[in-house]
């Protein structure tokens, strides 16, 4: 991967996702029990997603953690599943298409209605099964031990619905209970990579997130471990001396998020 391509891959782009205290915490103040069952899930074959340019890799092991992103397009209120479809085909079209990906980076993207679709192929399949994972292009150095959440919006500084939170609450529990991961292994984006994603508000409210996917599992929180770190393994999508030189230069220069390119172009989405 060029130099060029690698400055605008999805780890340095905007990123935010957030809610307002009082709308962010209802479900779990409110005491009531949640479970951890399979939220409906659209898969790519529905929603109208294009074959991959090469086979899909799954890997053997299991996530180790959850990785939440948002989209950095615009807080529409057009919440319909027709608007759902056409945010993940443009989602795989930019992936595809600009930076040149197999297909759709993210494993799950949850849209502002609160619909929950399918990214990269086979996907669904593997978080049903619970063994194994698909490998990604979420986040560099994460892409073989996490599962990337991606969520329609820009939440640098508005909250999401509440109803699209709650659905990325339900989901992170399905995908903790699935794979056996405790609700304190949810990060954000920018815990991994020099990017603002997933934003001020919502990256100042995934302690809460992490609470309400522990209420929805019946089980205590655990503490995260201290300063976390970026798994050293290289993306598997991009040249290994590649991402070596990117981290130098993201060390060296890492820019403000008004640097930052938009996720989706303008024209992908009306």
């Amino acid at each position: 991967m060029t130099f060029s391509a690698l400055h605008t891959r999805r780890s340095v782009l905007t990123g935010g996702f957030t809610l307002a205290a009082a709308a962010a915490l209802p479900l779990a103040a409110a005491g009531r029990a949640h479970s951890a069952a399979d939220p409906a899930v659209i898969a790519c074959a529905t929603w109208g997603a294009r074959a991959p340019s090469e086979p899909v890799v799954v890997l053997a092991n299991r996530p180790e953690r959850i990785v939440v992103h948002h989209t950095a397009t615009a807080n529409v209120t057009d919440y319909s599943k027709q608007r759902a479809f056409a945010l993940a085909r443009a989602i795989q079209t930019y992936h595809m298409d600009a930076q040149g990906w197999i297909d759709t980076g993210q494993h799950f993207t949850v849209s502002r209605g609160a619909f929950v679709l399918e990214g990269r192929h086979n996907s669904l399949a593997e978080l049903r099964a619970g063994t194994r994972q698909v490998r990604a292009a979420h986040c560099v150095g994460q892409n073989t031990v996490s599962i990337g959440i991606e969520n329609e919006g820009t939440y640098t500084s508005q909250a999401p619905p509440a109803a699209q939170y709650a659905m990325l609450a339900d989901l992170c529990a399905h995908v903790c209970s699935q794979y056996g991961l405790p609700a304190s292994e949810i990060y954000g984006h920018r815990d991994f990579n020099a990017t603002a994603c997933p934003g001020d508000r919502l990256y100042a409210l995934l302690p809460a997130l992490r609470k309400d996917v522990a209420t929805r599992l019946g089980k205590p929180l655990q503490d995260p471990e201290a300063d976390p770190e970026a798994d050293p393994e290289a993306d598997p999508e991009a040249d290994p001396e590649s991402d070596r030189v990117w981290d130098l230069v993201r060390q060296a220069s890492n820019p403000p998020a008004a640097a930052y390119a938009e996720y989706l172009p303008a024209g992908l989405l009306p």
